[in-house]
């Protein structure tokens, strides 16, 4: 079973594979779940594997990263009288991790918590590296904090369990890590599955690519921006659409755009492979949009550096720059990336 061990600045193993549950210690304080009732047998699995007996349920999604539902989960663990040795185990995909992980940080202010995430795209980005946050009406994830789990324990066996586009869609992260560390590897997607032999080994291939970026940068100062490729967009997009488009869709329409910024400054021509990615994903089309209609989005966006936006831009595989570009380029590029949607049939009407 794949076992990575995140070194810094707080240690914790990350474990994934079939069984994982034996792999967790047992809890010395007072617990409590929080989960997806998607997931709720899995869930309950969990809780009584683990002599859990506080489970709070809620609907998954991009609307439980909200204050309001933030303020529901604190008073849940207040009205327990849960103290500060207390664990929050959090079951659920990327937005319950963001959202558990966030209260976790903040209840107390800070208690420790345990993750299992229950989706493609939670086990290789959203559950790794300590982010956690909340999404404000202006946009994504603008409310957050650096608040790392004690363990990260990655069920494939729930994997199963997922609509096959939601296991597909998870996987664009992994894919992005591929093009971050030069590993061809991870760009094989096509042939995955939630019972292929070797998911669980690649998912560990591309969890260790984070783990690696964020050890060196824990805090988001440096090299760890280069896990935004193809975010600046796609948050955008999810904004724009309400988060109607999924996360793992908008970055990979993220990725196209990046791809064309690269090759637009001299770099490698990336799109064949990024075009090979959407075609394999067959994400919901978009709605006709301007470069106005997403321009509020990327001002509110969290990467900015003092006034200016910069973008994560890929020149080759495992060689990525983090810079400002005029705007006059990001305009040319959003209509080459429009024409590109058209021609894969990914634009509505």
């Amino acid at each position: 079973m794949p076992r990575i061990e995140v070194g810094k600045p707080t240690p914790y193993p990350i474990v994934i594979g079939e069984g994982v549950l034996k792999e967790v210690p047992r809890s010395q304080g007072p617990s409590a779940l929080l989960y997806d009732q998607n997931v709720e047998g899995f869930a309950q699995e969990v809780a009584e594997a683990l002599g859990v007996p506080h489970r709070l349920g809620l609907r998954g999604g991009e609307g439980a990263k909200t204050l309001e539902v933030y303020g529901k989960v604190l008073s849940w663990l207040a009205q327990r009288g849960l103290p500060r040795n207390a664990t929050l185990l959090v079951v659920g995909g990327g937005t319950l991790t963001d959202l558990g992980g966030f209260v976790a940080a903040t209840y107390l202010r800070g208690i420790s918590y345990l993750a299992f995430p229950t989706t493609t795209l939670a086990v290789v980005d959203a559950s790794v590296g300590g982010k956690a946050g909340l999404n404000l009406p202006e946009g994504k994830n603008l409310v957050g904090a650096f608040h790392f789990p004690r363990g990260v324990y990655a069920e494939v066996g729930a994997l199963r369990t997922l609509p096959a586009f939601t296991f597909r869609e998870g996987l664009v992260e992994a894919f992005k890590h591929g093009f971050i560390a030069g590993d061809e590897a991870l760009l094989e997607v096509e042939g995955l599955s939630p019972e292929h032999p070797s998911l669980a080994g690649y998912l560990a291939r591309a969890v260790a690519v984070k783990v690696a970026i964020t050890e060196e940068d824990p805090l988001e100062r440096g090299k760890r921006r280069l896990l935004n490729l193809g975010h600046t967009l796609g948050h955008a997009l999810e904004a724009r659409t309400r988060h109607a488009l999924p996360h793992g869709a908008a970055v990979a329409y993220g990725l196209l755009y990046a791809a064309l910024l690269g090759r637009a400054l001299g770099g490698e021509d990336l799109l064949p492979s990024i075009r090979r990615l959407l075609l394999w994903l067959a994400p919901p089309r978009l709605p006709p949009l301007t470069w106005e209609d997403l321009l509020p989005y990327l001002l509110r966006d969290k990467k900015k550096v003092s006034e200016s936006l910069h973008w994560v831009v890929p020149l080759g595989l495992g060689r990525l720059e983090v810079r400002p570009l005029p705007e006059g380029l990001l305009r040319e590029a959003f209509a080459l990336w429009q024409g590109e949607l058209a021609r894969l049939a990914l634009l509505e009407g």
